[in-house]
């Protein structure tokens, strides 16, 4: 079997059960397993979609004959019902048989910015999830190659309680995560500390020093002071939406004067590779990346978080996060903004007087599969936050192996060799091919009954779908269909697929 069927194999499994595990910290369903399965760790990677990793660590398990204790100390038995664990893993286990095989041994996750080797490709990227001595010595340990310390600054920081609000999947995670916290709330020596202490500790690792000053001689001395404390690399915070002042963060990076400027006087206090974030919240960051690169810029950092207003509470009738009855606009996260985020590294890595700029992608990272589409279309490197704050460092586990069986699999032997592999597929709109047309294929076998795709057809798209209410079994009206592929985005089991491309019939 080739990975197209492995593939297929896992989209048509039901994924709800995984979906609703709580990923405990200590799972208790790995103390009980009478066969001593990583059942915690199986789930987990199924979770993150290292699927290929989970059939690894489910190896011989077998819970055919067994009473599943896991499923007796599952949490959620003190106010839902457990998630079916036997059955999640057998039907995991079901897959092994149609693994891809794997054409080459090993690969080299290792990777550079402008010269400064990374173990992996994967960083924390500057927030709170960086932003002590002791957080970092853990994600170091745990296996991340680098942090971007939460922004250093001069002055004083004064942070509102609460501040953080989301909005949830019907799993109850985050897919939209908004915060209103500004910049590191430690002195610039406590931080120089903590840089000194993790260089001696941690000498291969990567201390990218997030830096924002009020004027140039505050870049160029916060550059300088994080350079001797024993930074590797110096990213410029163009772009926090949080702050207090109107000319800090945001402000800056909107502005192709203020970038250019404030970037020459950071290098004037370096000679370490400097990264200019930028914002999204802006038409086209093309511009404001050249005039980072005009200002000695050797890299870009996108994208850090979106104006957002999350929601109003109804009740109370104040928007979130509520802080004395009030709220303001902040920097909206998580998966929801990773189209937006590869959007603009898209747009980066296709202007050509940006080519020899290093890009650091991030936005809405949570799984290997997130990432290497950041590095299929032109990042070299990529920086996550809001996973971290819902999963946890050990989220780096599933990312290593993930990225790593992803490409054993494709052949190829380093990761360097994926950055902006797909960047040529991105055309403008005169490019695109407009002359055929692919019908979707249904499976009978996959299909479910459910008529999703014929409810869709009929009040969404070209009432192309019939339904047999005898069978339960859709049928494709060809006359009718446009080739939109609606019917294929609402089905859950992969039961449709997609027949060999046509030529379009014309209207006189």
């Amino acid at each position: 079997m080739n990975t197209i069927n492995f593939i297929d194999y896992v989209i048509s499994m039901d994924k709800s059960e995984v979906s609703r595990c709580i990923l405990c910290h200590d799972p208790v369903c790995t103390g009980v397993c009478p066969q001593k399965a990583p059942v915690g760790e199986i789930l987990r990677s199924m979770y993150f979609e290292n699927y290929v990793g989970a059939v690894r660590k489910i190896g011989s398990t077998d819970c055919t004959y067994c009473n599943a204790p896991c499923e007796k100390v599952c949490v959620l038995n003190k106010d839902s019902v457990p998630v079916e664990i036997d059955k999640t893993l057998m039907n995991m286990r079901a897959g092994e048989k149609y693994l891809p095989r794997v054409k080459i041994s090993d690969v080299d996750l290792t990777t550079e910015i402008c010269g400064i080797k990374m173990e992996n490709p994967f960083m924390l990227s500057s927030s709170v999830v960086s932003s002590t001595y002791e957080m970092c010595k853990r994600a170091f340990e745990a296996g991340w190659a680098g942090v971007s310390f939460k922004t250093i600054c001069n002055f004083p920081q004064h942070e509102t309680s609460p501040r953080f609000s989301a909005i949830r999947s019907h799993a109850n995670s985050f897919c939209g995560f908004k915060n209103i916290e500004q910049l590191s709330d430690h002195s610039v020596e406590e931080n120089m500390e903590i840089f000194r202490k993790l260089r001696e500790e941690f000498p291969t690792k990567v201390i990218m020093a997030s830096i924002m000053g009020r004027d140039e001689a505050e870049w160029t001395d916060l550059a300088r002071k994080c350079e001797q404390a024993g930074a590797s690399v110096i990213e410029l915070n163009f772009s926090c939406p949080n702050m207090e002042s109107d000319d800090l963060g945001v402000t800056i990076g909107q502005s192709e004067e203020l970038v250019e400027r404030f970037t020459r006087a950071a290098k004037k206090g370096t000679s370490l590779p400097v990264l200019a974030k930028l914002t999204p919240n802006i038409t086209d960051m093309v511009p404001i990346a050249l005039a980072a690169k005009r200002g000695g810029a050797d890299g870009i950092s996108a994208i850090n978080t979106i104006n957002s207003i999350t929601g109003v509470d109804i009740d109370t009738l104040v928007a979130q996060p509520a802080v004395q009855g009030k709220s303001i606009v902040g920097g909206y996260s998580g998966p929801a903004v990773k189209p937006i985020a590869l959007r603009f590294i898209s747009d980066l890595n296709g202007c050509g007087e940006l080519k020899d700029l290093h890009i650091s992608g991030i936005g809405g990272i949570e799984t290997w599969k997130d990432a290497a589409e950041f590095i299929l279309l032109g990042a070299g490197s990529v920086q996550i936050t809001t996973a971290v704050m819902q999963y946890g460092y050990r989220i780096i586990d599933d990312l290593l192996e993930g990225l790593s069986e992803y490409l054993k699999r494709k052949g190829i032997a380093s990761v360097k060799d994926l950055i902006g592999g797909a960047s040529r597929t991105v055309v403008d709109h005169q490019s695109i091919e407009r002359d055929t047309i692919v019908f979707p294929v249904f499976n009978t076998e996959l299909c479910s009954g459910c008529g999703r795709c014929y409810l869709s057809c009929m009040d969404g798209g070209h009432q192309a779908i019939k339904f047999d209410p005898e069978t339960r079994r859709p049928k494709l009206i060809g006359s009718k269909c446009v080739g939109c592929h609606l019917c294929r985005q609402v089905c859950r089991f992969g039961a449709i697929g997609e027949a060999d491309r046509a030529v379009r019939r014309r209207s006189l």
